[in-house]
């Protein structure tokens, strides 16, 4: 696991070196927005006291969708060094060499906000800090549980004291895993000694339950948090399957909701009511349904043409009546459900230049929510934000930005998913073709 980013990006600084006959090299820097040229000598470094925690974690085979794993080591933590637990899934070249992989991530420290001064440095410091920084080395553990297909996406829960994933495969299948042994293994203080010999092994794990049914690959899947074990999955050719939980395994129901034209991109369950359920498709709506009424009759609310094009991804605000959603189209939509049949958003956020992949509220600040998209950034967004009083000297190129956009993060590749953390304070993770990253900002 690496800690240093070099292409990663809070509102980059953009350093350019001259140089002249002059005895010193003067730095000049500046803001750099996504879009803005780069000129030959300047080089995007990222700006390290925007970061509170920032650390950069590569896994092999890419990991285009995962999951943060709830924990018992508390809510709310805030002290370093910190430690979670992920689940992923990944898309190798070759089918039967995917894997599920079970994830610790420990002695994440503080990001280091100064460098020494040359002046002041000796052999003896220099030796200290040496140690130092080996000392706060970030360690991730893992444990690779073999997967046949490309994992499309992995979403995890608790329930009856067991966490657990749902597994959508490339395959057309989707499948439960019980992770509790292997968050045990990963646990395991003899595991560090051990992971050089697991690199290329797999184990091999019988799943809880698996459901053929969809008969196609499907993206959309999602447990619901006010109704244990309710799981709801949607595929590519439109339909949507609503599982219950019975007895150890699950009863699906093989009737599919009616209302979807087109692939179900993104589900997400009402985070208050048990029967609720959201939808989003490349149809361009998105559907609020009611799970209690028959498949024909279950779909509520309609917005048409929610966005210009498909609709990749919602998320539900956990406080207020509020879902946000992101599409092809780069554009962020904002939508109050006692406004929604009227089809208009309250807000209209437009930053991403290219589809928007991820996006998700924050936690526990319902007007706080991030966004991640094609153009390789992440953007964390208050829709309570104003713009402050500008400064005469400031760059006028920061105008151009909306002014509920708080922050911009890069150094990541085709970025596909992010989640927030529920535990650890403004902690925002986010995986990409070229790796997974775990950061703290200083704006929330």
């Amino acid at each position: 696991m690496d800690d240093d980013i070099e292409n990663s990006s809070a509102e980059d600084e953009m350093e350019t070196e001259d140089g002249n006959e002059a005895t010193t090299t003067e730095t000049k820097r500046s803001v750099y927005l996504p879009g803005m040229p780069v000129e030959d000598g300047e080089k995007l470094v990222p700006d390290q006291s925007a970061y509170i925690m920032l650390h950069n974690a590569k896994t092999g085979p890419p990991c285009l969708s995962f999951d943060v794993l709830r924990d018992d080591l508390g809510d709310n933590r805030d002290s370093y060094p910190m430690t979670t637990y992920l689940v992923s899934g990944t898309q190798a070249e070759s089918a039967n060499k995917n894997s599920v992989i079970v994830m610790k991530f420990s002695n994440m420290h503080q990001t280091q906000k100064h460098k020494l001064n040359s002046d002041d440095e000796d052999s003896d410091d220099s030796e200290e800090e040496t140690e130092e920084e080996i000392a706060k080395r970030p360690v991730m553990d893992f444990l690779q549980l073999r997967h046949h297909g490309c994992v499309n996406r992995i979403r995890s829960t608790v329930h009856n004291s067991t966490v657990m994933c749902a597994v959508w495969s490339e395959m057309g299948k989707v499948t439960i895993l019980d992770l509790k042994p292997h968050l045990q293994t990963v646990d395991s203080p003899v595991l560090p000694n051990s992971c050089k010999n697991m690199i290329n092994k797999r184990e091999e794990v019988k799943p809880m339950f698996v459901f053929t049914g969809h008969q196609t690959e499907g993206f959309a899947v999602d447990w619901s948090s006010a109704a244990p074990g309710v799981l709801a999955t949607g595929d590519c050719r439109r339909n949507i399957h609503v599982w219950k939980p019975n007895e150890g395994s699950w009863t699906v129901d093989q009737r599919p909701l009616i209302g979807h034209t087109k692939s179900v991109e993104d589900l997400q369950w009402s985070p208050n009511e048990s029967n609720v359920l959201a939808s989003c498709s490349v149809d361009k709506s998105i559907r609020i349904w009611d799970v209690r009424e028959s498949p024909t009759q279950a779909c509520k609310l309609t917005v048409e043409d929610a966005h210009e094009s498909d609709v990749n991804v919602i998320s539900w605000n956990k406080k207020e009546p509020f879902i946000v959603s992101g599409g092809d189209d780069g554009l962020l939509h904002v939508w109050d459900l006692r406004m929604f049949q009227k089809g208009k958003q309250v807000a209209k956020l437009k930053h991403h230049q290219a589809p928007v992949t991820t996006v998700e509220w924050h936690p526990t600040d319902s007007s706080v929510f991030a966004s991640g998209g094609e153009d390789h950034q992440i953007a964390i967004w208050d829709l309570e934000a104003e713009r402050d009083a500008i400064n005469e000297e400031e760059d006028e190129d920061v105008l151009d930005v909306p002014p509920q956009l708080l922050f911009i993060h890069q150094g990541q590749k085709d970025i596909k998913e992010l989640h927030w953390h529920s535990q650890l304070t403004g902690v925002l993770l986010s995986t990409a073709a070229s790796g997974i990253n775990i950061f703290r900002t200083i704006s929330v």
